[in-house]
C-alpha cells in the first residue's frame, strides 16, 4: 500500500465490496476480517504528492464506486494542480457476466454459429482493449491479462490454488505527463475509461467496436508529482503519432453429414503501436517527455462438437516506456485451455459433465519508477533471508543476513498448469476434483546481472496441498508441510425442471460461457 502514503495522512473511509449471491442454494453472508500491518522499508521511489480517483465518487453515500461498462461512462473531470512535473494513470478493469471469459467470444457475426445446440454464443470476438482517453483523444490503452476467478472454467482447478491476480488485481500504469503542457492550463479536462472490442462484418473484417457485451468493472487513479509551490508546468501540446491497430481476422465452419454445423475456427491477430510527446517546462527548466507503447496480440479458437468443445490458445505482448521517468515494463500474458461440455443421459437425465485442462502464465519485468511497489523494495542491500526450518513448527524461520546489490529491474515470472473435472446433477450434490501446479519466480536485476530473490512450486490434488517448497535468496528449499483439507462438494446448481419434457438451462449459460438457449430433454 506504499503507492497510498499521501491518503495515509489523513482520516479515510474503506468501502469493501464484495458482490453476493444468496438464494436458497447460496444462502450465507460473508464474514469478513479486514487487517493492516503497518512497518517501515526504506524509500527506494518517490511517492505521489496527490492521486484523484477515476470513479463514480459515490463514497459519501457508503456505496461502491466503480464503473460498470458498457452500462455507465466511466468518465470524471478535474482541474489538475498547475504545478505537476509527473503523472500517471492507473487503469483497473475486470471482465465479469457475459464478458468474464472475452478471450473465448466468437465474432458477433458467428454468435448463432451452433444455436440448435449451445445457443447464442457471446460476441464482439476474443480481443479486448482498455482505453485511456483524456479530453477524448487516446491517451494509453491496457490488453487485460485474462483473469480466472476461483470458480471459472471449472471449479476444481481452484482448490486451495487462486489462479494468477484472482485475488489482488494488477492494475496498468499509463504515463500522461506529455499532456501537462494541456493539464496545468487551469481549466478542467476530462478522463475517460473505455472497453472495446471488434466488429466484424462477416467477410473477416473487422475494427474496433464501440461497445462490449455486459459487463466490465473499472475504475482508474491519477497520481500527480508536484513540482515547487508556486511554479507553472508549461511546455508544448502532446503530439500524438497513432494509428488505428492492425486487425487480421479469419474463420471456418464445417458441416456434419446432416448439414448441421460441426466446428467453427476462428483467428485474431491485432498489433498497435503509439507514441505521444511533448516538451515540458518546469522548475527544472524544459525537458523533451515521451510515452510509448507496442503491442500484439494473437487467439486461437477452434469449437468443435457442435459447440460442446473448445480449445482457446492466446498470447499478449507488450512494451511500455516513459522517457520522462526511464519507467519501462515488458509483459506476455500466453494461455491455454481445452474445456469439452456434456450432458451425461440427456434423454433421461439433466446430469451433466465439464472437463477441461489448462496451462498459462504471466512475464512481467518492471524497472524505473513504477508508482506500484515492484517488490524489490523487500530486498535491500541488507537483507534478512527467511528460511523455512521443517524440523520446528509450521511456519518456523531461521534467519540469515544477506548482501546484495541494488536492483534497477524486477522479472515476474509464474505458471500454472492443470486438468479438472465438474459434475451436477439435481438428484445429488455437485462435485469437482482436479490438479493444478503452480511455479513462481521472483528476481531482480543488478550491475553484476539477474538474481532469484524467491521461488515457489505448490502442487495441489482434489482440495489438498501434496507439495509446497520455496526458497528466499536461495536459502531453504524444504518443503512446508502439507496441510490436507477435507473435500468439499459444490451446491449444486439448480435446474429448471425436474423431468422428460422440462427446460434445462444450457451448460453454457451455467458456466457463463454463453447466454445459451433452453434445451429440451424428450423421451423415446
Amino acid at each position: 500500500m506504499d503507492q497510498y502514503h499521501v491518503l495515509w495522512k489523513t482520516p479515510q473511509k474503506i468501502i469493501f465490496d464484495l458482490g453476493n449471491l444468496i438464494d436458497n442454494t447460496y444462502t450465507a453472508a460473508f464474514n469478513t476480517t479486514l487487517t493492516a500491518t503497518f512497518f517501515t522499508v526504506p524509500d527506494t521511489q518517490p511517492q505521489a504528492d496527490s492521486i484523484l480517483p477515476i470513479s463514480a465518487r459515490l463514497s459519501s453515500a457508503n456505496t461502491p464506486s466503480a464503473f460498470q461498462l458498457p452500462q455507465q461512462n466511466a468518465s470524471v473531470s478535474y482541474q489538475i494542480p498547475q504545478n505537476v512535473k509527473r503523472a500517471v494513470v492507473s487503469l483497473s478493469a475486470c471482465g465479469q457476466s457475459a464478458e468474464e471469459f472475452w478471450y473465448t467470444n466468437v465474432f458477433s457475426s458467428e454468435q448463432n454459429t451452433f444455436a440448435d445446440t449451445t445457443g447464442t454464443l457471446y460476441g464482439y470476438s476474443p480481443f479486448r482493449e482498455v482505453q485511456l482517453l483524456i479530453d477524448g483523444q487516446l491517451a494509453g490503452v491496457s490488453w487485460p491479462f485474462p483473469i480466472i476467478f476461483t470458480g471459472g472454467i471449472v471449479p476444481g482447478f481452484w482448490r486451495p490454488i487462486v489462479g494468477v491476480d484472482a485475488f489482488d488485481l494488477r492494475e496498468h500504469e499509463i504515463d500522461i505527463t506529455p499532456w501537462l503542457p494541456l493539464l496545468c492550463d487551469g481549466v478542467t479536462h476530462s478522463f475517460e475509461i473505455r472497453v472495446v472490442g471488434l466488429d466484424d462484418d462477416g467477410m473477416s473484417h473487422a475494427s474496433l467496436s464501440q461497445t462490449v457485451g455486459s459487463y466490465w468493472i473499472v475504475t482508474g487513479k491519477i497520481f500527480l508529482f508536484l513540482d515547487k509551490e508556486g511554479s507553472v508546468t508549461t511546455g508544448t501540446h502532446p503530439s500524438i503519432d497513432t494509428a488505428p491497430p492492425q486487425i487480421a481476422i479469419a474463420s471456418s465452419i464445417s458441416q456434419n453429414s446432416t448439414g448441421a454445423n460441426e466446428t467453427l475456427i476462428y483467428t485474431t491477430h491485432v498489433s498497435r503501436a503509439f507514441t505521444i510527446t511533448s516538451t515540458i517546462t518546469t522548475s527544472d527548466g524544459p525537458q523533451p517527455v515521451t510515452w510509448t507503447q507496442t503491442l500484439s496480440y494473437t487467439n486461437y479458437n477452434a469449437l468443435t462438437a457442435q459447440g460442446f468443445t473448445q480449445f482457446t490458445s492466446q498470447n499478449t505482448t507488450g512494451t511500455d516506456s516513459s522517457k520522462t521517468s526511464s519507467y519501462a515494463t515488458t509483459y506476455a500474458f500466453p494461455l491455454t485451455i481445452n474445456s469439452t461440455y456434456a450432458f451425461l443421459n440427456p434423454l433421461f437425465s439433466p446430469a451433466f459433465s465439464v472437463s477441461a485442462s489448462l496451462s498459462r502464465s504471466l512475464d512481467l519485468s518492471v524497472s524505473g519508477p513504477s508508482v506500484f511497489p515492484s517488490g524489490l523494495q523487500s530486498f535491500t542491500p541488507n537483507t534478512t533471508a527467511l528460511t523455512l526450518d521443517t524440523h520446528a513448527s509450521p511456519d518456523s524461520y531461521t534467519t540469515d543476513t544477506v548482501h546484495l546489490h541494488h536492483f534497477n529491474t524486477s522479472i515476474l515470472h509464474t505458471t500454472q498448469t492443470g486438468a479438472a473435472t465438474y459434475y451436477s446433477s439435481p438428484s445429488a450434490s455437485s462435485s469437482s476434483s482436479g490438479t493444478t501446479e503452480q511455479d513462481f519466480v521472483f528476481s531482480g536485476i543488478a550491475l553484476s546481472g539477474t538474481v532469484e530473490l524467491y521461488r515457489r512450486h505448490v502442487l495441489a490434488v482434489n482440495d489438498s496441498v501434496r507439495e509446497d517448497e520455496e526458497t528466499v535468496l536461495g536459502r531453504g528449499g524444504a518443503s512446508r508441510p502439507s496441510t490436507d483439507v477435507n473435500v468439499q462438494l459444490v451446491p449444486g446448481v439448480p435446474l429448471k425442471g425436474d423431468g422428460v419434457g422440462e427446460e434445462l438451462f444450457s451448460v453454457r449459460a451455467l458456466l457463463g460461457r454463453g447466454p445459451g438457449r433452453s434445451k429440451q430433454v424428450h423421451s423415446g
